[in-house]
């Protein structure tokens, strides 16, 4: 039999290597804490450098079936309603780099990673069972669960997300960055939408503090809305002071959003009025990796939010998992030596080495970018001068379309 790995944590970052991984020669065993996979979060925004890792993975149709793909990004002052920027996508996205920007429900492109993942025999999922710690032993590391399940394998890869056991006893306690911002989220059915909101674009309205970003998910049946204020779960927004910050999301009150937001345009005000159901996410960080040694180290590696949680302003959370999984599947297929070892030690160490600097460059620029997107007073008007007047060169990020950069090129 093959060697085993195990994968820590079934979202989209295990969900992918796990798929990666199976697809280049490893057996896989994933643990989810989770009793069962579900209708979570919202929608997510896909650049062609994801898009570009799912159709590598024999995924374009799965994802052509539920995605949807705006013709443009568009650019908005929240008070005033004109636009400020904007950037084509569509066709001409596809021509520049070859793939299409996407938008699509988290529960859906989960389950499309997870019907790859049943399709492949190599793949074991446990479902109901949190990993505590590991042994990191001679040719194996032990996985210990909160259960008491033990599973070994050669590599371990910590996918369990922003609050990570691996990452945790891997790197030491390392208190998670709060933003100081919340995000409010909201789904709302496309026959709902106001006419004035219903373009197939990505549409984003800035204001001081504050910024909202809504585009069609679904085929275009649904659209995703996200507001971002600044505030504190429980100090006026969501449930009593003290609230979670590791729960996945809080009942949200339209009064303390819109108090928030203050006098918006009247069709941003009305689009906002389309929500039936928001719910409320703290947003946290931790600070860019510095080196090879925040994602690797020995048989133990990190993977998407245990090793690079980002805030959503660069609309990369997902696809820096997917390029993370893309890259160690790329690694795993051609490191079988002579009678099926595989040295992980020097596997992870070159895929730490691969991806630590574009994950980092990419955690930096969406701090940066919340900065701008919710800036006030000259630097607000300098932003909006900048947009006016360099326009799409401004908001286009070729250095990130354009990846993943290839391990084995």
């Amino acid at each position: 039999m093959k060697e085993n790995v195990v994968v820590a944590g079934g979202g989209i970052g295990g969900m992918a290597s796990a798929l990666a991984l199976a697809r280049s020669g490893s057996v896989v065993q994933l643990v989810e804490q989770a009793e069962a996979f579900g209708e979570v979060g919202a929608g997510i925004q896909l650049g062609p450098n994801a898009v570009r890792v799912l159709q590598d993975w024999g995924l374009t149709e799965a994802l052509n079936a539920c995605a949807a793909f705006p013709e443009e990004l568009q650019v908005r002052d929240a008070h005033g309603g004109h636009r400020i920027g904007r950037m084509r996508l569509g066709p001409l996205f596809r021509a520049r780099y070859g793939q299409a920007y996407a938008t699509i429900h988290r529960a859906d492109l989960l389950a499309m990673l997870h019907d790859a993942v049943r399709q492949r025999p190599e793949v074991r999922l446990t479902l109901g069972t949190r990993v505590a710690s590991y042994e990191a032993l001679p040719g194996e590391v032990r996985v210990h669960a909160e259960n008491d399940a033990e599973f070994r394998g050669e590599a371990l890869i910590g996918a369990d997300g922003l609050w990570s056991r691996v990452r945790h006893q891997l790197l030491g306690a390392q208190p998670v960055r709060a933003s100081g911002h919340l995000a409010y989220r909201g789904m709302i059915a496309a026959r709902d939408v106001p006419a004035l909101s219903r373009a197939n674009a990505v549409t984003a309205w800035l204001g001081p503090r504050l910024h909202v970003v809504h585009y069609p998910v679904r085929r275009g049946e649904w659209f995703n809305i996200v507001a971002v204020v600044h505030g504190v779960l429980g100090q006026g927004h969501g449930g009593p002071p003290g609230s979670d910050p590791q729960a996945w999301s809080h009942e949200a009150r339209d009064a303390d959003l819109r108090r928030a937001l203050g006098p918006v345009c009247f069709e941003l005000m009305d689009m906002l009025r389309s929500v039936q159901d928001w719910k409320l996410w703290a947003l946290n960080d931790r600070p860019p990796m510095t080196g090879v040694q925040d994602q690797a180290r020995g048989r133990v590696a990190l993977l998407g939010d245990a090793a690079h949680p980002l805030r959503p302003y660069l609309a990369q959370g997902a696809a820096m998992a997917l390029e993370d999984a893309w890259t160690l599947g790329r690694l795993r297929s051609v490191a079988e030596a002579p009678g099926g070892v595989v040295d992980w030690p020097t596997l992870l160490a070159r895929y730490a080495q691969v991806r630590w600097a574009r994950n980092a460059r990419v955690q930096a620029r969406s701090a940066r970018n919340g900065s701008i997107f919710h800036a006030v007073g000259p630097v607000r008007l300098a932003r909006n001068l900048a947009m006016a007047a360099l326009g799409e060169s401004v908001m286009d990020n070729r250095w990130l379309y354009s990846g993943p950069p290839d391990p084995l090129a």
